[in-house]
């Protein structure tokens, strides 16, 4: 068996390439995961790594700086690094240490599927992969399981979301508190918040906030100030404010409305 790393501080990116990777190569390849540069180097010492998929913007040890440690305990091993950030200096570092690929953030299957095949073959020790069909059936596989490895990594972060803003809507969250909670750096989580769910975190925040607030107005015994707080707005006049930018009328006003309608 093969044995592979994924070194990935954000969760959702590392279990996503995990289970795509164990999925293509599973039969041969045993995948280890490590979320920071500390843990990496342990790992890597400990199981013999052969290849190692490093993110380069961590905490602490970064991974540049994990990679020229593992390229010096083992000449031979295959370094692919990851980044959201296409910066000369780190793609100068990554070529200095010999790595194998500089792939940037978004990826693709397609492309971090080939990069990992070639990573095995160099290794030389090849099993039966699925770089060893023939071109036409390997491009059709690719094609047929990329929505299946976007869709993956969009559902998870869709379901960690929603359930973080149901549990957490009423009180003071924001979108850098909600994407350290869910394992993303802040501008990544903006830019994938916004091709899941087609607006900015804090247009969805306030439109779940006065759904709620409209089903507890609805309530005739529940205060109209008490309802501004129980859907994390404490000051009473700014709650007034949004409800009545978003629905055209105030929220006592809508309460009457619905009591009229009852």
């Amino acid at each position: 068996m093969y044995r592979l790393m994924i070194v990935e501080d954000e969760m959702i990116e590392r279990i996503v390439l995990k289970k795509m990777l164990q999925k293509k190569f599973g039969d041969c390849c045993q995948v280890f995961e490590a979320q920071n540069g500390k843990e990496a180097l342990d790992t890597f010492r400990r199981e013999a790594i052969q290849v190692v998929i490093l993110d380069i913007g961590m905490p602490g040890i970064n991974g540049i700086e994990a990679g020229e440690i593992m390229r010096r305990e083992d000449p031979h091993c295959c370094l692919i690094f990851l980044t959201a950030y296409d910066r000369f200096d780190y793609a100068k570092k990554a070529i200095s240490i010999k790595a194998m690929e500089y792939i940037l953030k978004p990826y693709s299957q397609r492309e971090v599927i080939s990069v990992v095949e070639e990573a095995l073959r160099i290794t030389g020790e090849r099993g039966v992969l699925p770089g060893q069909w023939n071109e036409k059936e390997r491009e059709e596989s690719l094609a047929v399981e990329e929505p299946d490895y976007s869709g993956n990594r969009l559902s998870v972060m869709t379901s960690m979301v929603e359930e973080y803003i149901r549990s957490n809507f009423m009180n003071d969250i924001s979108m850098n508190e909600i994407a350290r909670a869910i394992g993303y750096s802040e501008p990544y989580f903006c830019k994938m918040f916004k091709q899941q769910f087609g607006q900015s975190f804090t247009s969805y925040l306030m439109d779940y906030r006065i759904k709620k607030a409209k089903k507890f107005l609805e309530q005739p015994n529940v205060n109209v100030k008490e309802v501004g707080v129980r859907v994390g707005y404490g000051d009473s006049n700014y709650f007034t404010k949004v409800f009545k930018r978003l629905e055209g009328i105030n929220p006592s006003e809508y309460r009457m409305t619905k009591l009229k309608e009852l």
